[in-house]
């Protein structure tokens, strides 16, 4: 069980130099994990480090929101432009091309994008009959024809984790079902934060552990632990990819605003509980401590998006 494992199990973790080793790393510990939002948990438990607890959610993430991914790719989300991310602004065109398609744009900002082994790719298939831009996703293999990465410099924060600029030049590419933005790109944004904050408090049980900190610290990281667990964003193990037809139960949790709120004030609590254990990373090792204080940053890089993301969650719950 998982709660079992981040109170009894060994709470030595090996260093980590890569993300190769950091995903190996959590293959391994993930192996036998119910589902995605645990995986993101024993991800976190395993790294060394706030960057490669943040593979392990963004990796989760990812399943949560397209079940039937390799379980041994590492897979990166490539969507945003010069102009965003929004539906309005997305140039990188999906076209068909003899018995194919291809995608041919750039994507000026994506996480892993020199590391992956598989790329989902946000384009546009053109305007729909209201006008709109159509939006859709595709995967693309990042060693195919038609591929460039440019290695973007370091980040301040979480510098292990590679960002880079791609380039699509007619490179084949697989359409999914569904729409890119209502179906993928948007619900992501939902999965992401919830895995991520799953995988940073496995982390931080674990550091909590190893550095002695209080009991009643350990109950209360644990209790943010099931928290985010009885949010339902999770995707059970192996799940196949999901067709169109049935509703998708778990995209359908990524989209109800009740949830929205609830992720928002587990986000608040757990925010509160970063800032009361402020002065007890004192004993922790000072690597570990001084990597904690030049990442943290990282959890506050989407505030805003989901100050948004709440706000409509609640405008949608009033017009009932």
């Amino acid at each position: 069980m998982l709660l079992d494992h981040l109170l009894t199990g060994p709470p030595g973790t090996a260093p980590l130099d890569s993300v190769a080793a950091a995903w190996a790393a959590h293959r391994q510990v993930t192996a036998r994990c119910a589902d995605s939002i645990d995986a993101a948990v024993l991800g976190g438990w395993a790294a060394d480090r706030l960057g490669y607890a943040f593979v392990a959610g963004y990796q989760e993430a990812l399943r949560a929101l397209l079940p039937g991914l390799p379980s041994a790719a590492l897979v990166a989300l490539a969507a945003t432009e010069a102009g965003g991310a929004h539906p309005a602004v997305i140039e990188t065109a999906l076209r068909r091309q003899g018995e194919g398609w291809t995608v041919s744009g750039t994507k000026t900002f994506a996480t892993l994008g020199t590391e992956a082994d598989a790329l989902v790719v946000i384009a546009s298939a053109g305007p729909g009959a209201d006008g709109r831009n159509t939006v859709r996703t595709a995967m693309v293999d990042p060693r195919g024809p038609g591929v460039h990465a440019e290695p973007l410099p370091a980040t301040p924060f979480a510098p292990e984790i590679p960002h880079a600029v791609l380039t699509f030049t007619d490179a084949p590419a697989v359409p999914l079902l569904g729409d890119g933005y209502a179906d993928h790109l948007k619900p992501f944004r939902t999965f992401e934060d919830a895995h991520v904050l799953a995988a940073t408090l496995g982390l931080l049980v674990r550091v909590a552990r190893q550095s002695g900190w209080p009991p009643a610290t350990v109950q209360r990281l644990l209790g943010a632990v099931a928290q985010v667990r009885g949010l339902g964003l999770g995707r059970p193990s192996g799940s196949p990819a999901v067709p169109a037809g049935p509703p998708d139960p778990v995209l359908a949790v990524a989209k109800s605003p009740a949830v929205h709120i609830a992720l928002a004030g587990t986000l608040d609590l757990v925010d509160q509980l970063l800032a009361e254990v402020g002065s007890l990373w004192n004993s922790a090792d000072p690597v570990v401590r001084e990597r904690w204080e030049r990442d943290r940053r990282l959890l506050n890089t989407a505030e805003r998006v989901r100050a948004l993301r709440t706000s409509a969650a609640w405008q949608a719950l009033a017009r009932g």
